[in-house]
């Protein structure tokens, strides 16, 4: 088991030095999240900023923290 976890490191270490993201992919793009904090900070609901940008509303109550 611990062969299989340095052969993953190794490959982890080797993929961030290429410069290639590790781990999950990015669930919404940077500028949708900042035009939903623009909204937001414009006092639109979250049913409004859901239907323009695309983000689920339970989403967009983690953006706002």
């Amino acid at each position: 088991m611990e062969r299989t976890f340095t052969a993953e490191r190794a490959a982890r270490a080797v993929a961030e030095a290429e410069g290639r993201r590790i781990g999950r992919p990015v669930a919404h793009p940077a500028d949708k999240i900042e035009y939903a904090r623009l909204l937001k900070g414009q006092g639109t609901s979250y049913g409004e900023i859901s239907a323009k940008t695309g983000i689920p509303k339970t989403s967009l109550h983690y953006l706002a923290e």
